[in-house]
């Protein structure tokens, strides 16, 4: 499948880990409160987290940062984090559904399922990023999003605090962009830049 046929992204998932409060700051922080897209965002945590994070990066960043809640409708411009224990699930209608589903990839929430859920509604409008991150989580769900015609990003395992999510995905797939954390907030602003 031609990727994006030339179509306007719509919205950004992110899987993350091991190094994921950091990497998110910097990729978050970096974001103008202009960034037109939504952003949903699985970062594995420990179950009984509270919403510390997202409030926590709410008042590091210039877009909104919340914690998303079932039957939420998605809203340009804001990223909404995966509760904790919860998997985040991207519905066709425009909202985001939370499932206590069992664990995938010893992971709930699982950075696969809130990807392929997103691949079925967006296709390839949809821009997939796997960071710093242990374990296999998100490869198949970037396969899926790849597939479906969207663009996928991979930080540089050499530039990760932990490189296994972001190598298990290069090894699954060749994804359209690989840049250390740092360039993929400009590279972000890029794709949404030519959409418009």
């Amino acid at each position: 499948m031609q990727k994006n046929s030339g179509k306007p992204f719509k919205a950004v998932v992110i899987g993350v880990s091991t190094g994921g409060v950091t990497a998110l700051k910097i990729l978050l922080g970096a974001l103008p409160v202009c960034f037109s897209l939504p952003i949903m965002i699985v970062s594995h945590i420990a179950p009984d987290s509270d919403d510390g994070l997202a409030v926590l990066l709410d008042t590091l960043c210039a877009i909104r940062v919340k914690e998303a809640d079932e039957q939420e409708n998605i809203v340009p411009g804001t990223a909404y984090l995966a509760p904790a224990n919860y998997h985040l699930l991207v519905e066709r209608g425009g909202t985001l559904a939370l499932s206590v589903d069992q664990p995938v990839n010893f992971a709930r929430p699982s950075v696969d399922v809130l990807f392929e859920s997103a691949a079925e509604a967006y296709g390839a409008e949809l821009i997939g990023i796997i960071l710093t991150g242990a374990g296999i989580d998100g490869s198949h769900g970037l396969l899926k999003i790849k597939d479906s015609g969207g663009f996928t990003i991979v930080q540089d395992p050499v530039d990760a605090v932990m490189d296994s999510m972001p190598r298990h995905a290069l090894q699954l797939l060749q994804a359209d962009h690989v840049a250390p954390l740092t360039e993929i907030p400009a590279l972000l602003v890029g794709l949404t830049e030519e959409n418009k």
